[in-house]
């Protein structure tokens, strides 16, 4: 059986706010422990309206301390935002708290724009220090060493699976040089998936972290309990992908009935590529789609995502796809 995942990005809804996208995922990350998911990941933005998770390694510790037994990390942590040794140290109080249970996901991209880099102090130019900061991170993870000059405390010595999460062949080799699992963007940045395994399963050097090569692929998943619901639910990530093109990203949007009113015929081509990797329908739908999915790419895990405007529908939708999951099993 394929593990399935969440990945939340804490949406903050038209007529809502951050105290209610956070009592949501908590509510959604309990929903998913008892549905059975096996990790629940946030995401690290800045400056985007409509996403509640700047602060996730604090989100991360809430929904932690919210639930008992699913694993909760960082899909991702944007390394170039932060010093390696803040991290170690943030996440080494996780594992410390919840031990077994906290997975810390690396990005290479700033996870906002010029203006909002400088404003966290940090540049566009740390991206290209990434697989140093990587190394560095994880050197932090290690048992500290007599005379060392800098270590993490907590961090050194606490067992925390570090992942490498990419949209590019870029994070794909440096995952298969270090040995680490690897995770692919392929929800939102389809275009490079296949290149991105093969080059990771073939390059792959086992590590003391890991022995094998194990790549997760993300899905966007909308079910309701008929296709036409489930495709009008759908309609509100398309939307918030056409706003973010339009340079005016915002609260995420209630749903419509004629997409195709709201956007050009350009922007419905790049959205369309964008959101190639999406299942949108009703049960037997997801569940015939999920299975056509990891037939196709064989991803050794899948974590599942859905940008859904009301949140009893959101749930509804992960209890379709867990129950479509539990299925294929």
């Amino acid at each position: 059986m394929v593990p399935f995942s969440v990945l939340d990005l804490a949406p903050i809804t038209e007529g809502s706010d951050a105290s209610q996208a956070f009592a949501n995922t908590l509510d959604l990350a309990r929903h998913a422990e008892r549905l059975g998911f096996d990790r629940y990941w946030l995401a690290e933005h800045h400056n985007m309206p409509g996403i509640a998770s700047a602060a996730t390694a604090v989100l991360i510790g809430h929904v932690a301390c919210g639930t008992s037994t699913i694993r909760v990390g960082a899909g991702g942590i944007m390394l170039p935002n932060h010093a390696p040794l803040q991290v170690a140290e943030q996440f080494g109080t996780l594992a410390s708290l919840y031990p077994g249970r906290i997975d810390l996901g690396l990005g290479r991209a700033p996870g906002t724009d010029h203006a909002t880099a400088h404003a966290l102090r940090r540049y566009f130019e740390a991206a290209d220090m990434f697989a140093q900061d990587v190394v560095e991170l994880l050197h932090y993870f290690e048992p500290a060493q007599s005379g060392q000059a800098v270590r993490a405390v907590p961090g050194a010595g606490v067992d925390v699976p570090v992942w490498l999460l990419g949209s590019s062949l870029f994070s794909a080799r440096l995952a298969a040089q270090l040995g680490l699992p690897f995770a692919f963007a392929s929800h939102f940045a389809p275009d490079a998936m296949d290149r991105a395994l093969t080059m990771y399963r073939r390059e792959f050097k086992p590590s003391r972290r890991l022995g094998q090569p194990h790549a997760m692929l993300a899905l966007n998943v909308v079910a309701a309990d008929d296709n036409a619901l489930a495709k009008r639910l759908f309609s509100t990530l398309q939307q918030a992908f056409v706003n973010l093109r339009r340079g005016r990203p915002g609260l995420i949007p209630p749903p419509i009935d004629d997409i195709e009113a709201y956007w050009t015929p350009l922007e419905k081509s790049g959205v369309e590529q964008a959101l190639a990797c999406s299942v949108v329908g009703d049960p037997a739908t997801v569940r015939d789609g999920i299975a056509a999915f990891i037939e196709r790419h064989k991803p050794d895990e899948l974590m599942i995502t859905a940008n859904v405007f009301d949140h009893a529908q959101r749930v509804r939708s992960f209890e379709i796809a867990a129950q479509a999951c539990a299925a294929l099993a």
